[in-house]
């Protein structure tokens, strides 16, 4: 097992227990340091397979909850922007990668701490708004929840109904943006290594809810994100 292996390990781990204990997060903390240990392109579909992943195992539990009049927009729109996202991708060199991604995971980080009110946010044409632009962003950059984060913060939505909803949006995106993307050039050892990791960050993510108050598993989430976006841009502009 190479220093690779056990950093890109503890790197899924990570971002899988927060996505139990908050039931979004993976993309933003993991991004971040996926981008920075393999690269852009291989950083941004291994977080897709991975998130999307994680959903379906997720939406399992809570898909009598899902609310198909927001959540057919939401996923019609990003299906629509993908490819969008993915085109850029194979367009722009690492650096200006780097910095467009870790721009983009530090700007949906600070709107969603600041939980940004937004009429153009709500009903059906909102819902549309938050699909695009996270349909972008996921294919783009990995990170496509906090649109529809700030979607549901403007319809007034509470935790319970967004968890299920943010899965099932989730795996429609994600697998949207791994056809767009393709799959990462893992070994089978490093995706054993992967779907370990994946594993025992939710058996964490589980017992570390039932101790951690929701508004502090936010917080660390979004901290541990805005740090690697700021990083991400850092060494972006280093390299340009």
């Amino acid at each position: 097992m190479t220093t690779t292996d056990v950093l890109l390990a503890g790197i899924v781990l990570l971002g899988s227990c927060v996505q139990w204990l908050t039931g979004m997060g993976f993309a933003l903390v993991a991004v971040p340091a996926l981008v920075l240990l393999l690269g852009p392109a291989e950083g941004v579909v291994l977080a897709n397979c991975a998130a999307g992943a994680i959903s379906v195992v997720g939406l399992a539990g809570g898909w009598r909850r899902v609310r198909p009049g927001a959540m057919v927009p939401l996923c019609a729109a990003a299906a629509c922007t993908v490819p969008a996202g993915a085109w850029l991708t194979r367009q722009l060199p690492a650096p200006a990668l780097l910095l467009v991604m870790g721009g983009l995971v530090t700007a949906a980080v600070l709107l969603v701490m600041r939980g940004a009110r937004v009429p153009a946010l709500r009903g059906t044409k909102g819902a549309v708004a938050a699909g695009a632009v996270g349909g972008f962003m996921n294919s783009a950059a990995g990170v496509g929840g906090p649109p529809v984060s700030l979607y549901a913060v403007n319809a007034g939505w509470t935790v319970r109904e967004f968890v299920p909803n943010a899965q099932f949006y989730g795996v429609v995106v994600n697998a949207f943006s791994v056809a767009a993307n393709g799959v990462p050039g893992l070994g089978g050892a490093r995706w054993g290594w992967v779907v370990a990791a994946m594993a025992v960050g939710a058996v964490i993510g589980r017992v570390l809810a039932e101790r951690i108050s929701e508004r502090r598993a936010r917080l660390l989430v979004l901290s541990l994100a805005l740090a690697g976006g700021v990083t991400a841009v850092g060494k972006g502009v280093w390299g340009l």
